[in-house]
C-alpha cells in the first residue's frame, strides 16, 4: 500500500514536469524561466527608480557663436544650471565655422563628455561626429537647431517655432488691419540660413497667416523675392540682412514708394534691415518684426524702431534640457510634449517645446525686466 502511494505520486510528479516541459519555449523550461523571471522582478525591484539610468557626469555644450547675444546667454544658462546640479561641463562656442564644431564635438567626445547638448551651425553637417558619439555611448541633444540626417540624436529641445513664425505674421495682419483693409500694403521678407532647419518653421508659420493676404492682393512684394531661398541670410549676418534691404531699396522703392512691413526672421536680421531703412529709406517708417528680444533691438522697440520681437526666454529653455537630462541619469522617462512634428530624416525626434510670446513696446517690461531678464538699467 506504501509503495502504491509512492509509484502514483512518483507518476503524478512525472506527468506535471511534462506538462510545464510542453509548455516551455526553446530549450528551458518553464520552471527555469519563472525562476529567472523572479529573479529579474526581484532585481527590478531592487532597482525602481534607477533601471534604465544613464551615468552622466560630464555635458559638452556646443554653441555656435558668441556674437550673437541669444547664444552666449544660452551656453551661460546651460552650464550654471547643470553645474548647480554637480554636473562637469565644456562649454565651447564655434564662430559660426562648421569644422570648428565639428572639431570642438570630437574633443568632447574624447575628453569624456557623457552627453552632447548641440546648437548646430548646419543642421545636416554633423552626421559623421554624432556617429563616433553614438558608438561611443554618448547621448545627443539637439538644442533649438534640429540637426539632421542623423540616427545618434535622441531629443530636441526648442521654441514652439511655428508659432514664432505665426506672431510675427500675426502682428503684422493686426497691425495692418489686414481682415478690414484692402491695401495693397507692400511687404518685403528676411528669413535666416537655408542650412538652418528652424527657418523652415519661422518661415512656414508666419506664411501661414500671411500667404492668403498675398494671394488676395492686400499684401503685395514689389521685389517678387517670396520663397524661403529668395529670402534666405547665410548665418543670420546683420550685415548681410543691411545689404539685401540695400538692394531691395535702390531697385524697387527709388521712386517714393511705401514700405509698410518688413518680415524679419530675427533680430540680427532685424537690426540689419532697419539700418538699411535708416540710410537709404525717406518713406513712413514700416512694421518691422524679429525674434530673440536681444538688448539693442529692445532699444529699438522703446524707441519705435522696431514693432516688435518673439521672447524666447531662454531660461526655460536651459530648464527643459535638464529636467531631460535629470531624468535621463535617473532612469525616469525623459519629457516630452511634442512625438510627431520633428522628423529629422532619420525619424521622429522626441521634442519638447517652449512656448513663445510676442513682445512689444506695450509688454516688454512686464516680459523682460520685471521677470528678471534683463535691467531697467540693461535697457538704457
Amino acid at each position: 500500500m506504501k509503495i502504491g502511494k509512492r509509484l502514483i505520486g512518483f507518476l503524478l510528479a512525472g506527468a506535471m514536469v511534462l506538462t510545464m516541459n510542453g509548455c516551455g519555449n526553446g530549450g528551458g523550461t518553464q520552471t527555469e524561466e519563472l525562476k529567472e523571471d523572479s529573479k529579474v522582478e526581484s532585481q527590478a525591484e531592487e532597482n525602481k527608480g534607477s533601471a534604465g539610468a544613464v551615468e552622466i557626469k560630464k555635458v559638452g555644450i556646443a554653441m555656435p557663436t558668441k556674437d550673437l547675444q541669444r547664444w552666449s546667454q544660452d551656453g551661460a544658462n546651460l552650464k550654471e544650471k547643470l553645474e548647480g546640479n554637480g554636473i562637469e561641463t565644456e562649454l565651447q562656442f564655434a564662430n559660426n565655422d562648421i569644422g570648428t564644431q565639428v572639431s570642438q564635438l570630437e574633443n568632447m567626445i574624447t575628453n569624456g563628455c557623457d552627453l552632447l547638448v548641440v546648437a548646430s551651425i548646419d543642421g545636416s553637417a554633423l552626421t559623421n561626429v554624432l556617429d563616433t558619439a553614438k558608438a561611443s555611448g554618448v547621448t545627443v541633444i539637439a538644442y533649438d537647431r534640429l540637426i539632421m540626417n542623423s540616427d545618434a540624436v535622441s531629443y530636441y529641445a526648442t521654441f514652439d517655432n511655428t508659432k514664432v513664425g505665426k506672431l510675427q505674421g500675426q502682428y503684422i495682419a493686426d497691425t495692418l488691419d489686414l481682415e478690414n483693409q484692402d491695401g495693397p500694403f507692400n511687404l518685403e521678407i528676411v528669413t535666416g540660413p537655408t542650412d538652418d532647419n528652424n527657418v523652415v518653421f519661422f518661415y512656414g508659420g508666419a506664411m501661414e497667416v500671411l500667404q492668403p493676404y498675398i494671394d488676395a492682393g492686400k499684401l503685395v512684394v514689389p521685389s517678387g523675392q517670396v520663397s524661403r531661398q529668395e529670402c534666405a541670410t547665410p548665418e543670420w549676418s546683420n550685415q548681410k540682412a543691411q545689404e539685401r534691404m540695400e538692394n531691395i531699396l535702390s531697385s524697387f522703392y527709388n521712386d517714393g514708394k511705401n514700405l509698410d512691413a518688413v518680415l524679419c526672421s530675427n533680430d540680427s536680421t532685424a537690426h540689419g534691415s532697419a539700418s538699411a531703412l535708416a540710410e537709404n529709406y525717406t518713406g513712413t517708417w514700416p512694421i518691422i518684426t524679429g525674434q530673440d528680444c536681444e538688448i539693442t533691438n529692445v532699444k529699438s522697440i522703446i524707441a519705435g524702431k522696431q514693432a516688435m520681437s518673439v521672447f524666447k526666454d531662454t531660461r526655460a529653455l536651459a530648464d527643459a534640457v535638464v529636467n531631460m537630462i535629470t531624468a535621463l541619469s535617473e532612469g525616469k522617462e525623459v519629457p516630452v510634449n511634442d512625438t510627431n512634428t520633428y522628423d529629422n530624416g532619420a525619424g521622429i525626434i522626441p521634442s519638447f517645446l517652449v512656448e513663445p510670446v510676442a513682445a512689444t513696446k506695450d509688454n516688454y517690461k512686464e516680459l523682460l525686466v520685471d521677470s528678471g531678464y534683463y535691467t531697467e538699467e540693461d535697457l538704457k
